[in-house]
Formats: structure tokens, sequence, C-alpha cells
């Protein structure tokens, strides 16, 4: 098994892609394809079948998977930017 520069709980700030700037939780670990999800980050539609949960059907909006090259620590990101002399994103 690998080990990789984030777990599951910790915060993250997406620094590459179309989700660039956004922060969230680590929910799951993809070790197998090198992907994680985060919360609230790539956000998909999922189109669900007519089932005795959802007699009509549904489409539910779920996190989509990205790349683990593609995310930072929060505390690494912050600590950088502080760094440089910007402010925190947050404050």
């Amino acid at each position: 098994m690998r080990r990789f520069h984030v777990r599951k709980g910790d915060e993250v700030v997406v620094i590459a892609g179309t989700e660039r700037g956004k922060r969230g939780k680590v929910i799951t670990i993809l070790c197998g394809k090198q992907r994680l999800i985060v919360e609230g980050v790539k956000m998909i539609k999922r189109h669900q079948r007519k089932s005795q949960q959802h007699p009509q059907g549904a489409i539910i909006e779920r996190e989509g998977s990205i790349h683990i090259s593609n995310v930072m620590l929060a505390e690494r990101f912050d600590a950088r930017a502080a760094k440089r002399g910007a402010a925190p994103a947050d404050a």
C-alpha cells in the first residue's frame, strides 16, 4: 500500500484543475487509483433508478474524485501564503 501526503479527515485545498482554490475535508481515499473524494468539491449529478426508496427515481448530487496530486494540506497552503506575505483566504 502506498503512503500519501493526506489522510482521511484532513482539511485540504485544491491547487489545480477546475475546482482550484476550494477547501474541504477528505472523505475517502481511493488508493488503487491515487484519487480522493473531498467534501463539497467536484460535485456530480447521479441519476437513480426507480426503487422503493425513490419511487419516481431521483437525481442525487454527490462528490466526484480528484487526483491526489491536485490537493495540498490546508495547513501547508496557509503557511506558504503567509510566507509570501499574502493574507489567508478565510481571515
